[in-house]
């Protein structure tokens, strides 16, 4: 059955190929065409009916459905707005032209003039008067009825996911609208977008593990960035006051739904505030955004209502674990108190991790999962946040929040951390923490501590993880979903075939 499926569908390619060979002989090569000029969409014409009815259009796009009824056809043009049908009638194209038509295919580009009408069912239409022939589709779409559903070949061919399924290409719209509004709203905020280093030789600024390459003229080894933040609190440092960067960077780590090794970060810096600053402004930005692209400060994912609109929750990282773990860090003193907990609530850590490190174990276990609304989760412990400002009252936490909604980590601020003294000693147990087996540790960046060291203004900083945003803003289920091209394995040999 399946031998006989490939013969089938091998004989239909050839007829294509066959057209196409025709054409060509006949001097009608549809390659050739370099330009077409199209005055409307689809959605153009059917919004705007009464005042284009009677009046001649032109539109382009692929041929996605063909209705041939003697001297007369139907067939509908799908373009960036939508779909709308064209009546095709022999005495208006010509006999020639029409004849052309009957050979065209599904899946074939055209471009068709013609004045709008709708006809006896009520169906917004272009009745043609020219049709061309602008490209010729030599592979075959997706039956369809049944349209492309199988994940692993939307994600490879993305471009046939963008064409059968309608919803697919809303999405990747709204994201360019999440990220455009993003822009606006910072650039109205005295934010200016710059661009950092992708290759450099120290990656820091996250805790992740990066790709290494090797740069051929130099002769040195370089990684991928894992983050925007040590360049752009350098032209902080340099008095540009307000910066922020949208870009993708690079984690050599695993693959799941909301996880990609490559991914867009915005990450933003601003001098002369604090982490407090930035809660306000991601409240601010969440809220823009939502409205501006969705219509709505409430969103709903996976049937779950998250309200923007109202102010989001903020509480302590202690005071998250005391309330869904039922554990007091207050009252915790010692590194082997926190263990004794961790052992009693079944927390598993390694040897290497401190108090702090436990902390969060406990807060990743038994809390993430409750904040489906949005909520900042303030002061994190010191151990686990190398970049940051020790809090003045406690020097065991630092003034740092992350930003959830849905359980998932959205965003992560600090008050930067501009002490070069307080900054060498941080890296030196980061890489302490490296040499002990941890290694997504960050290294020590010389050129970034002096730069602290000519001086850095107290400043707030935040990177907000753009897919995820997008993920929660179009209800889509995977990051896959947001990525036009994501991250495949490759195909063995012959299988791209299959």
């Amino acid at each position: 059955m399946a031998d006989m499926e490939v013969r089938n569908t091998n004989e239909l390619l050839q007829i294509r190929r066959d057209k196409l060979a025709e054409l060509q002989a006949a001097g009608k090569d549809p390659f050739v065409i370099t330009k077409y000029d199209v005055t409307h969409h689809s959605s153009d014409i059917k919004d705007n009916f009464d005042g284009l009815e009677g009046k001649e259009v032109s539109v382009a796009g692929r041929m996605m459905s063909k209705r041939v009824m003697g001297k007369a056809s139907f067939c509908h043009v799908q373009d960036l707005k939508g779909m709308i049908q064209c009546y095709v009638a022999r005495d208006a194209i010509g006999e020639e032209a029409y004849k052309d038509f009957k050979k065209m295919d599904i899946g074939d580009i055209i471009g068709v003039k013609g004045t709008v009408f709708r006809t006896k069912t009520g169906e917004t239409s272009v009745h043609a008067s020219e049709l061309v022939l602008l490209s010729k589709s030599l592979q075959i779409l997706p039956e369809k009825f049944h349209g492309l559903t199988n994940t692993d070949l939307r994600y490879r061919q993305r471009y046939v996911d963008l064409i059968m399924n309608p919803e697919v290409k809303d999405t990747f719209i709204k994201r360019s609208r999440i990220i455009s509004t993003i822009r606006r709203y910072l650039d109205s905020q005295g934010f200016i977008e710059v661009e950092t280093p992708m290759l450099v030789s120290n990656a820091g600024g996250a805790a992740a593990r990066p790709f290494e390459t090797h740069f051929n003229a130099l002769d040195e080894n370089f990684k991928l960035r894992i983050s925007l933040e040590l360049y752009l609190k350098r032209l902080i440092v340099g008095g540009l006051e307000r910066v922020y960067e949208i870009g993708r960077v690079f984690r050599n780590e695993g693959l799941d739904t909301r996880h990609n090794p490559e991914f867009t970060l915005m990450e933003l810096y601003q001098a002369y505030t604090d982490y407090h600053g930035m809660m306000d402004l991601t409240e601010n930005l969440y809220r823009t955004v939502a409205q501006e692209v969705l219509g709505t400060t409430k969103i709903v994912y996976n049937g779950i209502e998250m309200d923007l609109g109202k102010p989001f929750a903020r509480m302590t990282m202690v005071e998250a674990v005391k309330q869904y773990a039922g554990v007091d860090f207050d009252q915790i003193h010692s590194l082997e108190e926190a263990r004794a907990a961790a052992k009693e609530h079944h927390v598993e850590y390694e040897e290497r991790h401190k108090k702090g490190d436990i902390l969060n174990l406990f807060f990743e276990e038994f809390c993430e999962e409750h904040m489906i609304q949005p909520t900042f989760i303030m002061d994190h412990p010191t151990d686990i946040s190398p970049l940051t400002k020790m809090k003045p009252s406690n020097p065991e936490y630092v003034e740092r929040f992350e930003f959830f909604m849905n359980g998932w980590e959205m965003a992560n601020a600090y008050s930067e951390l501009n002490d070069p003294i307080d900054q060498r000693h941080r890296f030196a147990l980061q890489e302490e923490q490296f040499a002990a087996g941890d290694e997504e540790a960050n290294h020590t960046d010389e050129d970034f501590l002096n730069a602290l060291e000519i001086g850095m203004p107290p400043t707030g900083g935040i990177g907000f993880g753009i897919d995820r945003m997008c993920m929660l803003l179009t209800d889509s289920a995977a990051i896959r979903d947001v990525l036009l091209f994501p991250t495949m394995k490759s195909l063995a040999v012959g299988d791209a075939e299959k």
